[in-house]
């Protein structure tokens, strides 16, 4: 008498090793285009925190009757931004935590972004005034926030103390071109 042979279920080592085979396939040519979303997500979140803490700094100006500026910092480590009152001179800020401000100037804010974040701040001013009476700025200037990959989100800051957000040559999808 002979033994019906049983089916057999799963899958072999064989069949395994394929399927794992083309996952990693797979996730090898989506990963590079999954790190350039991931930046440009991180980009878009410090662009458009930025452009608040600019309205914020010049509502402040007002809201507290005297001058408050937004200080700008760069260093190996990072970049941040301070907004205070008092001179530019007499807030300075280089490391995650509080700004270190001098005599009569009060920091109000401070955000730092460490480089591992592959997003900073620069500015073609040190900082940026505004007024309490109109909430206009002095100088006017430019605040990025720039990118790893060297796409960048532009604020200018006119003399009315408004903010037009702009990308250079429409780098950064969402943005109008500069």
């Amino acid at each position: 008498m002979q033994n019906p042979r049983k089916s057999q279920r799963g899958v072999t080592l064989v069949e395994a090793c394929i399927v794992v085979a083309i996952s990693a396939i797979a996730l090898s040519t989506a990963a590079p285009g999954l790190r350039g979303l991931i930046v440009a997500k991180r980009l878009d979140g410090v662009a458009t925190h930025l452009a608040a803490d600019l309205q914020y700094g010049r509502t402040e100006a007002v809201a507290r009757n005297e001058p408050v500026r937004i200080s700008f910092h760069t260093d190996a480590a990072g970049s941040c931004y301070v907004i205070h009152t008092g001179a530019k001179a007499l807030c300075s800020c280089a490391a995650p935590g509080p700004a270190s401000c001098s005599a009569a100037a009060v920091q109000i804010k401070t955000v730092y972004l460490p480089a591992t974040q592959q997003v900073s701040v620069q500015a073609n001013v040190g900082s940026i005034l505004f007024d309490p009476l109109h909430g206009t700025s002095s100088p006017t200037g430019t605040v990025k926030a720039v990118g790893a990959n060297g796409a960048s989100i532009n604020h200018v800051v006119n003399i009315m103390g408004r903010v037009r957000t702009c990308s250079p040559d429409g780098a950064v999808a969402g943005y109008r071109v500069c």
